[in-house]
């Protein structure tokens, strides 16, 4: 009995080995602000961003419903993992374990110069912008789904130790 619990313990399940699954950048802002950012986001993903627009009223800082708040840009695949590798160099590939949480991690840019390779424009200025890193396993359409929709166990979330293990194996990153 004890060959084979520890036999299953060895062997890796594919169904249960974490990938990211996406790469969301974000910028914030109103009117000149907010267009410096799209021509940002357009500068470093070369995609087309989406436009956010606000929903409620927020008089303290002059929100009005349908004001254009924000921008964002979604990148998958192989370009979202070489887009990373760059972006973790800006931060010196340290992030704080505060900045982790179930399933994503997120932190921040407060110059785009940083990135390596990324020259000044003078038309953007000096501007930041908000990273999301979106982890994910197999089996996740399951939930997102329309027809004959499941629900997925606590085990299918990565936790904050997963992620630190992979962003260490793959990108060598160090967690403070």
């Amino acid at each position: 009995m004890k060959a084979k619990t520890e036999m299953k313990e060895q062997t890796p399940h594919g169904m249960k080995e974490a990938f990211i699954e996406k790469i969301v950048l974000s910028v914030g802002g109103t009117e000149d602000s907010l267009k410096r950012g799209v021509r940002l986001l357009q500068v470093i993903s070369a995609m087309k961003p989406q436009i956010l627009v606000s929903q409620k009223r927020i008089p303290d800082f002059d929100v009005s419903p349908g004001l254009e708040v924000g921008a964002r840009v979604t990148i998958r695949g192989k370009e979202a993992i070489d887009l990373l590798r760059r972006l973790l160099g800006a931060v010196d590939n340290q992030i704080k374990k505060k900045q982790i949480s179930e399933n994503h991690f997120s932190f921040g840019i407060s110059e785009y110069i940083e990135i390596p390779g990324m020259e000044y424009h003078r038309d953007i200025g000096i501007r930041g912008m908000n990273i999301t890193v979106v982890f994910a396993r197999p089996g996740l359409r399951v939930k997102r789904k329309k027809i004959k929709q499941g629900t997925i166990p606590k085990r299918q979330h990565i936790s904050q130790e997963e992620i630190i293990k992979f962003m260490e194996a793959h990108f060598k990153t160090e967690f403070t």
